[in-house]
């Protein structure tokens, strides 16, 4: 099957800088926002809005990347930063893709056991064909495809593509 380029560069660019002002609107009364990133894309993608958020923003944005071993998403997961700094905060989880919801849901499981303000999930790519009650809370591109699909967000030195196959 062929790869059709869903979103280029200059457009992923822009739905950061939307997704963005999209936080810093919905945690306006927050000085401090942990974006945590699920391992590998969707940590590049948080370091992305971290960035974005450093540029339009003096709140304090504290990155954070999870790893899930999305096999066996009930073991370890493991956070860079220590749990504890997220009490109180608001935290958002960030992954490229959105499909059945499963890694997301066991991302935000993973922060219920502590007090939290909020907890809000961001995606480049909702591609909704949801198994589990989560939704994105930002979202870059609703995108209706088939199961049978595959979207695949390259992120290279340069420039970050997203495909579908």
């Amino acid at each position: 099957m062929q790869k059709k380029k869903i979103l280029g560069n200059t457009q992923i660019l822009n739905k950061i800088k939307r997704i963005s002002l999209q936080i810093i609107e919905s945690n306006l009364d927050s000085r401090k926002i942990i974006i945590c990133g699920i391992e590998k894309n969707g940590a590049l993608l948080a370091q992305k809005i971290c960035e974005e958020l450093n540029h339009i923003t003096k709140k304090n944005i504290i990155f954070c990347n999870i790893k899930i071993n999305k096999s066996y998403p009930t073991k370890n997961i493991i956070l860079s930063i220590d749990k504890k700094i997220c009490e109180n905060q608001s935290v958002v989880i960030v992954d490229d893709v959105l499909n059945s919801g499963k890694t997301l849901t066991y991302a935000v499981k993973h922060f219920l056991d502590i007090q939290v303000e909020s907890i809000k999930t961001a995606v480049l790519v909702n591609r909704s064909h949801k198994k589990f009650p989560i939704s994105a809370d930002f979202k870059g591109i609703n995108l209706s495809s088939s199961l049978q699909n595959h979207v695949d967000v390259v992120f290279s030195k340069d420039m970050i593509e997203a495909f579908l196959f």
